[in-house]
């Protein structure tokens, strides 16, 4: 993937190569553009320029045309923008891939469980039951079930966004572990 913004929030002659497998970091201070290039590439926000997937141009300037090209975003704000607070695991888990359990308009809530349960194992998100409302949940728990849900839709790029922002240091390790393990897996994440 390569991704080239002009002139857009703070953001000026950014390019960048991701292979399969990476993991590319960006830092920087308050308002250096870090996470306004992030919403460029999911197309949250416009810009100038272009991104490449694979050599060939994709013009994502929405979420939906992002996730056609298989990019998968872990926002910073997961309280307010990666989570619906007030559902449960499941339900969160579920929400970028829910056509997956559907059949004519219902959903198969067994095979939902069984996949949203071996998330909860594969990442060690630690919840009482699915069933569990989010709030309920640590940050670094709330983290992964939001990771979950876009590694459960099996992104080719995953945009992670300060991932451990507001968690634990514990659960920082854990994260960065996770992130790891992901890439080794084949998963490419900035």
């Amino acid at each position: 993937m390569k991704h080239a913004a002009v002139h857009q929030a703070n953001v000026t002659d950014v390019s960048f190569d991701l292979r399969k497998g990476e993991v590319l970091g960006f830092f920087g201070l308050i308002g250096a553009g870090r996470t306004e290039i992030m919403e460029m590439i999911f197309g949250l926000r416009p810009y100038d320029g272009e991104i490449r997937i694979d050599g060939e141009r994709a013009d994502i300037r929405d979420p939906a045309t992002a996730i056609a090209h298989s990019i998968g975003f872990v926002t910073e704000d997961r309280k307010g923008q990666g989570l619906v607070l007030g559902m449960t695991v499941r339900e969160n888990f579920s929400l970028t891939h829910l056509a997956e359990y559907c059949t004519l308009d219902f959903v198969n809530q067994g095979q939902e469980s069984d996949r949203c349960k071996s998330f909860v194992r594969r990442l060690g998100i630690k919840t009482p039951s699915i069933e569990q409302k989010t709030f309920n949940l640590s940050g670094g728990n709330q983290q992964k079930v939001v990771i979950a849900k876009w590694v459960a839709r099996r992104p080719r790029i995953l945009i992670v966004d300060e991932p451990t922002r507001g968690i634990d240091i514990g659960a920082k390790a854990e994260v960065h572990a996770l992130l790891s393990r992901l890439a080794q897996d084949g998963l490419s994440s900035s």
